[in-house]
């Protein structure tokens, strides 16, 4: 059975999944502010994590966890689920990744990740990385989007699905979080 591909996402209500704290683009500060995922949120992160044997990530995703997740040491296991497992960035430019486990994918991207979907085993989780998701949908390679929608408008930034994509989600389950963030749970209706 072939691979799920898993697309990970912290957004805003207007789609914005640049700029997770808001900082750079929307001037609202830090609009994670009282939002908060909470217990029930980690929960939810962790079973998208078990259930995934492979990472993969756009090099700016990667730049950003290569410099935290090796030395965080989480008494949910977080960081040893996700540091013993293999992770591959997409990127044209970074010539050698130093976080364990980490493969460069410089070229024909979208075939490489065909062929770990043909693999089979469990899911491929891609977090964040808007370029990466971006260059893999018009391939038909993601199969769901998990959304954690904080309830902010931000205005400006990269979005998650480029303006000029069209395609057709259906949504799999809704759950509000106590913060009042919501996690909405979209598989693609193609396949």
């Amino acid at each position: 059975m072939a691979r799920k591909l898993v697309v990970s996402v912290y957004i805003s209500l207007d789609g914005v999944v640049q700029d997770p704290v808001g900082m750079e683009n929307s001037g609202l500060g830090n609009w994670v502010g009282p939002y908060s995922r909470g217990p029930e949120g980690d929960e939810i992160m962790r079973q998208e994590l078990w259930a995934a044997d492979i990472a993969l990530m756009g090099r700016t995703t990667y730049e950003g966890f290569a410099a935290v997740w090796p030395t965080l040491d989480d008494p949910a296991g977080f960081a040893r689920r996700l540091n013993g497992m293999p992770k591959y960035v997409a990127s044209t430019t970074l010539q050698q990744a130093d976080w364990s486990n980490t493969t460069v994918l410089a070229r024909d991207v979208a075939g490489e990740v065909r062929r770990m979907k043909d693999d089979g085993g469990g899911d491929i989780l891609v977090y964040g990385s808007a370029g990466l998701v971006h260059s893999l949908l018009p391939h038909g390679l993601v199969d769901q989007v998990h959304m954690l929608i904080y309830p902010t408008v931000l205005g400006c930034g990269t979005r998650l699905f480029p303006a000029d994509y069209a395609a057709r989600f259906d949504l799999r389950d809704l759950r509000q979080l106590g913060s009042g963030m919501v996690h909405a749970v979209y598989a693609s209706s193609v396949g």
